[in-house]
């Protein structure tokens, strides 16, 4: 946070006035400019004596937002340290949140011009608020400015610390959705973000409940991206999406429809139900046939299966890799422990050759613990990764934490039945001895 240190007797925002005002006014002239800058000084003089501190933030931003392409950034920095250090007057809270609002959001109107500082203004404004509130007002401006100036490699190191921001601000459903999706938003743009952005897209989601009807329109667009976002990742093999009201409205809406069954072939089945969803929908893509070219000349006919992921931003290979894993997973969940190689060979419609490489994959991918009995010709699963963890599974898990609890208590049992039995030997033993 940047300190105020006075050099002059003039107070730091008459001068901070006085000079914006006479760059402001530099191009008409001594006579016309000197009036102007005496009477914007006198102004901000009125307003701090009167205690107007809203408007004196108001005079003083207008001055410098005109000198803002004027000016260097170190000149800037310390213009509006003053200004922003106006927040620490008022003894309202609502004043200061208003001061906030005012400050921030003339800051942010132009992100394209010098964004990184107009970046780091916003944060030492955050620093001076104490309010929560208004430090979350602040910081969601902060995140339309890195966006929008393209200056988000300063915005993510703070996203680290949602968590701690988030308990401190203490939001309403409302603040959240927009927080939440505006820092999807930013990730998603971000090399290497993929997972984050998932992560905050589906917190997103998840403050949408089956009662809140009126509002679960607004969540169509983002609950269909998060679906062909996790479809599209190379290492997301589990979520929870089937479960959220949010997803869910996609089943019966005429446009999303045919996503919501996208994602329940992917966590719910295996590698032929997609290949069955491909050629059902083929249809939707004929509309696409004359104008999808390549070096001049339409596609072939086969192209159109693999058009229909291609349009939603998907690549048919990738699905394909994907369901087949999936498929795997499946098998070791559903088949006995030990699955034939034919069985996968059939599930993932490969060649004999290809099922040790897959297997291995899947393994990879942390998704299968196994062993692969090459004599017999099986593969010995140990452990699967769950696609979905919801009612069914917790209840499953319930039930083999209780089977596991009840032979607990059997061994207890057994081996206190069997300590008695021995104290008692022994006694009789000490009986026969005397």
């Amino acid at each position: 946070m940047t300190t105020v240190v006075p050099t002059s007797e003039e107070d730091p925002v008459i001068s901070v006035v006085r000079f914006t005002a006479e760059m402001s006014w530099a191009d008409a002239g001594a006579e016309i400019a000197e009036p102007q800058v005496n009477r914007l000084c006198v102004e901000a003089q009125e307003c701090m004596v009167e205690g107007r501190w809203l408007d004196l933030a108001s005079l003083m931003l207008t001055s410098a937002d005109l000198i803002f392409s004027k000016a260097s950034e170190k000149d800037l920095e310390c213009i509006f340290t003053i200004i922003c250090n106006l927040v620490k007057k008022p003894e309202s809270l609502d004043q200061v949140h208003e001061m906030a609002e005012l400050i921030s959001t003339k800051i942010i109107q132009q992100p394209n011009d010098k964004p990184a500082l107009r970046l780091k203004i916003l944060f030492n404004l955050y620093n001076l608020l104490e309010n929560p509130y208004s430090r979350f007002f602040v910081y969601l401006k902060s995140l339309n400015l890195a966006s929008h100036g393209k200056v988000t490699e300063h915005i993510l190191p703070s996203i680290k610390k949602m968590d701690k921001f988030f308990k401190e601000w203490n939001l309403g459903v409302k603040d959240q959705r927009e927080l939440f999706l505006a820092i999807s938003n930013i990730l998603k743009d971000n090399k290497g973000s993929a997972k984050d952005s998932f992560m905050f897209l589906t917190k997103y989601l998840e403050t949408f409940s089956s009662e809140d009807a009126s509002n679960m329109n607004e969540a169509k667009e983002e609950a269909a991206r998060a679906i062909i976002d996790f479809v599209r990742s190379p290492d997301m093999f589990k979520c929870d999406l089937l479960d959220m009201p949010a997803i869910a409205q996609l089943e019966k809406d005429a446009k999303y429809a045919p996503v919501y069954q996208l994602l329940k072939i992917f966590l719910t089945q295996r590698l032929d139900a997609f290949l069955d969803f491909e050629a059902a929908n083929s249809e939707l893509l004929k509309s696409y046939g004359n104008v999808f070219t390549c070096t001049g000349q339409a596609f072939h006919l086969g192209h159109v299966l693999k058009l229909l992921v291609n349009a939603i931003g998907l690549v048919h290979d990738d699905c394909i890799s994907k369901m087949r894993l999936m498929s795997l997973v499946d098998l070791g969940l559903n088949e006995s422990s030990q699955i034939p190689y034919s069985v996968i060979r059939e599930a993932l419609q490969i060649d004999d050759s290809e099922v040790e490489s897959w297997v291995v994959k899947a393994i990879t991918a942390k998704l299968l613990d196994c062993k692969i009995d090459q004599m017999n010709q099986v593969v010995i699963v140990s452990r699967c990764t769950e696609r979905v963890f919801g009612v069914h599974q917790w209840q499953e898990l319930r039930t083999k934490l209780m089977t596991w609890r009840g032979n607990i208590a059997g061994v207890i049992s057994t081996v206190q039945a069997n300590k008695i039995t021995e104290d008692n030997t022994q006694a009789m033993q000490g009986l026969a001895i005397r």
